[in-house]
């Protein structure tokens, strides 16, 4: 899904062509006030406020108008009540001029700046769709819908990220955030989005999967650490995830959750939460906490939905400082949706909880298995022979599904 646009676009003369009138019938309105009182009263100096006005909606060209506008305004004034030659209505012209002519200055700067941002902002996109491949519409089995929200006005990029890829018995799906912001948040993402399609596909058990991502991003945290520092590189290089594996043959979900927010599940029976039995530490910490992950296995029928998110979305705020009750609010809204309408339904009501604005970025996934038969695309092609580093056909319980609570694998 695209990105929302920001509030605060509606403030241009582009936009909203209305808003020139504002300071064109301000400076009639001065113009005509001055005319009517009497000659030692002067409300000339008022119309400065013009240009300045149009300064914050209007380009170089329209600020200038109106700051020349203004000046021809104030000349016919000077005029018409014969003080054009006194000191007082000369100083006025000379300082209506140069205000005008700083504004319009100071506007083209600022239409600089923006072309630069814009430019900025143009690469950072393309940066997005590298790093940040669109999830498809439809993988195997499942129907996917997803959403990013980037915290900032100018950011189109964070350390939010996700990738799905089909393996030759499912689909696997990655969703994570990385600690930090900016470049180096964007430097994991892509590192860590590199790694898992480049193994997820040769269907290897989630816990060697996790595995081989730990090593990658420990590795890479160890390089930039250097000089003995390689234990703060990784504590402040961690990354939190989930790993889901959708197998196509069986109506169950199995997930690996690497300190991630809980994912959601809507069933016929309601809405769970699908906590993790033994979570994994966040990818990167490997190095100061081995562990042995636990993969959790829930059931998941045709027509469940799975929501992936991540914690930009439930640590948003509202005015008097609430986190926004995710859970709540999804099981509180009636009827079965799609995971199009959902993602959109979750978004807007996001947005409208904290007021337009997020404190970290937000992204929103949800998938739902369609009924047998219907959605079976981006099937695999052909695979090598398992390597070492898949161990062989991932365990899994039997066929049968336990009606409520995690399985262990």
């Amino acid at each position: 899904m695209p990105l929302a646009p920001r509030a605060g676009t509606y403030w241009s003369a582009e936009r909203n062509p209305a808003l020139i009138a504002v300071p064109v019938l301000l400076i009639v309105a001065i113009v005509i006030s001055d005319l009517l009182i009497p000659t030692e009263g002067h409300l000339g100096p008022l119309l400065v406020v013009a240009p300045a006005l149009t300064a914050s909606f209007g380009g170089l060209r329209l600020t200038g108008l109106i700051g020349g506008l203004a000046v021809a305004a104030l000349t016919v004034v000077s005029v018409a009540d014969g003080t054009i030659t006194t000191s007082y209505r000369q100083s006025e012209i000379i300082a209506l001029v140069l205000v005008s002519a700083f504004t319009v200055v100071f506007v083209r700067l600022r239409e600089r700046h923006q072309a630069e941002l814009q430019q900025v902002r143009s690469v950072a996109e393309a940066a997005q769709q590298v790093v940040l491949q669109p999830l498809p519409e439809r993988i195997g089995p499942l129907r996917i819908a997803f959403d990013y929200q980037a915290a900032e006005d100018q950011a189109r990029i964070g350390g939010d990220l996700y990738a799905a890829v089909r393996t030759p018995g499912g689909t696997r799906l990655l969703i994570g955030d990385v600690r930090g912001k900016g470049l180096p948040a964007i430097g994991d993402a892509s590192l860590l989005l590199g790694a898992f399609r480049s193994v997820a596909y040769r269907a290897p058990p989630l816990p060697a999967l996790y595995a081989h991502l730990e090593a990658t991003v420990s590795w890479k945290a160890a390089q930039a650490g250097g000089d003995g520092l390689q234990e703060d590189a990784a504590v402040e290089s961690f990354i939190t995830a989930i790993l889901v594996d959708f197998p196509d043959d069986r109506p169950e979900v199995r997930i690996l959750n690497c300190g991630h927010p809980p994912p959601l599940r809507l069933a016929a029976d309601g809405l769970a939460t699908l906590d993790p039995s033994q979570p994994a530490p966040p990818i990167g910490l490997g190095v100061l906490q081995p562990s042995h992950p636990g993969v959790d296995t829930f059931p998941f029928a045709p027509g469940d939905i799975l929501l992936l998110y991540t914690d930009g979305v439930t640590e948003a705020r509202d005015g008097s400082g609430r986190f926004y009750p995710l859970a709540e609010r999804v099981a509180s809204w009636p009827g079965r949706e799609t995971p199009e309408d959902l993602v959109r339904h979750v978004r807007e009501d996001l947005l409208d909880y904290c007021g337009g604005r997020l404190g970290d970025d937000a992204a929103l996934i949800t998938v739902r298995r369609e009924p047998a038969g219907i959605g079976l695309s981006h099937e695999p092609r052909a695979v090598d022979a398992p390597s070492a580093l898949s161990g062989g056909p991932e365990p899994g319980p039997s066929t049968r599904v336990p009606p409520s609570g995690p399985e262990r694998e």
